[in-house]
């Protein structure tokens, strides 16, 4: 992946990355400016300055060689759990993409031991808790503890939200993934009880583009119905079209919150314009916000998709098989399937407390205040798991349903069931499940 300016770095990207010669020729511009501006001798914090309560100290030069490497060092405080790789290379792959801009004005020496680390596919444990901070100093130190820094390189590596910004970046996608699955599993189910398909007519998504176009997918994937089974099927499955178009508003907003993060000053102090600027861009108050917002968006569609499996175990919806057995009464079918999703549903909603209302003094009181974005970004990676598994014990009992109604899938979905007819083999006795929801979470969703 060549890159020619910042915005063309994804941190979800698993390719390897080559910076353009242009876009580093820039940058060690702006990094000879920075070096004559700090010969000038003006106070610099974080550079010739303490960090923090002890900003008021200033650093002699012997001081100042050793405090950058000092910075990392000594904010080495984290331990397991450690990020997963591919989260990892995200954090990595943020605090490159923030250098791009010639805010934090590191050197192209820098710049090239961080590509070389990303490219090497190795990557350094990074603690997947315990940030809280005002930004994210801890991870960060961890992250780049091997890197070789010079001046003002120590403070740039600890700067900001891009810790988050890149693991929030790598949500984003796959969120998309699953409510792209939701809609389908959503659409089986509907499908599967012979609904009625009135509620999910795009003319009831006037004034909402994002609800018109989720009705009509629903629509779409699930087929006609010429002969409902009900006037009205039960909530759940009627408001199925809001449930995931809220949960795509919400990644919307968290993607345009990447973006802003990417694109804005996020170094501290920045190097702007010639002149060293202190600025709050590790406040990451808006990624907090919008992951807490998605983590609570997928709660609810998760509740949504275990009231409903709940529901497609009762022969008075389905007018199938009690509790989708083969054999009721010897055999017990997918009951315990929604006591997972049950129990699931009930850990993701102990997710949901917003993770910046917490204010908390740090630093002798130099950072009275916290967002905990760090934190809010990993909360939203487990309600992406939990309600991955929701949505498979939901995708289980609508593929056991098909089974047993006779019912032809419907076109839109016969390529989705048939990769879980690839994996799950059909149900006609009790068995373990928990393997057949682990198959599906590894090949299908």
């Amino acid at each position: 992946m060549l890159i020619n300016q910042p915005s063309d770095l994804d941190p979800a990207s698993p390719e390897p990355i080559t910076i353009a010669q242009p876009l580093l020729d820039r940058l060690a511009a702006i990094r000879a400016d920075l070096l004559a501006a700090l010969a000038s001798g003006g106070a610099v914090y974080g550079v010739n300055t303490g960090m923090g309560n002890m900003s008021k100290r200033r650093l002699t030069e012997d001081e100042q060689r050793v405090h950058q490497r000092n910075l990392l060092l000594g904010r080495a405080v984290g331990g397991p759990p450690w990020l997963p790789p591919d989260e990892a290379r995200a954090v990595l792959i943020g605090r490159l993409r923030t250098f791009l801009t010639g805010d934090a004005g590191v050197s192209v020496e820098l710049i090239q031991q961080l590509v070389a680390m990303i490219n090497s596919g190795q990557v350094p444990d990074i603690p997947a808790e315990g940030a809280g901070s005002a930004g994210e100093i801890i991870p960060l130190a961890h992250a780049f503890s091997s890197v070789e820094v010079g001046p003002k390189e120590g403070i740039s590596l600890l700067a900001g939200v891009p810790g988050a910004t890149g693991r929030a970046a790598l949500q984003v996608k796959r969120a998309h993934r699953l409510a792209d699955h939701l809609t389908a599993v959503g659409a089986g189910a509907i499908a599967v009880i012979g609904a009625n398909r009135a509620p999910y007519d795009p003319a009831v998504g006037r004034g909402d583009d994002v609800l018109a176009g989720q009705l009509a997918r629903i629509r779409e994937l699930a087929g006609p119905e010429p002969e409902p089974r009900a006037l009205q099927a039960p909530v759940s499955f009627r408001v199925a079209g809001h449930v995931v178009a809220h949960v795509r508003r919400s990644i919307g907003q968290l993607d345009e919150a990447v973006d802003r993060a990417f694109a804005g000053v996020t170094d501290s102090p920045a190097y702007l314009d010639g002149e060293f600027i202190g600025t709050a861009g590790f406040h990451g108050i808006d990624l907090t916000a919008y992951s807490d917002h998605l983590t609570a968006a997928l709660a609810h569609a998760a509740e949504v998709s275990a009231a409903r499996l709940h529901r497609l175990l009762d022969p008075a919806v389905t007018g199938l098989q009690a509790q989708l057995a083969h054999e009721p009464g010897p055999q017990a079918g997918l009951v315990a399937v929604h006591k997972r999703a049950v129990a699931t549903t009930h850990l993701l909603h102990r997710l949901t407390l917003p993770s910046a209302i917490s204010t908390a003094e740090t630093s002798n009181g130099q950072e009275d205040v916290q967002t905990f974005s760090w934190e809010a970004v990993g909360t939203l990676a487990e309600a992406i798991r939990l309600t991955r598994e929701v949505t498979a014990c939901e995708l289980l009992a609508v593929h056991q349903a098909f089974a047993l109604s006779k019912r032809p899938i419907p076109v839109g979905l016969r390529d989705f069931h048939q990769a879980v007819a690839d994996v799950v083999p059909p149900i006609e006795a009790d068995r373990p499940f928990g393997q057949d929801l682990t198959r599906l979470l590894v090949s299908v969703l």
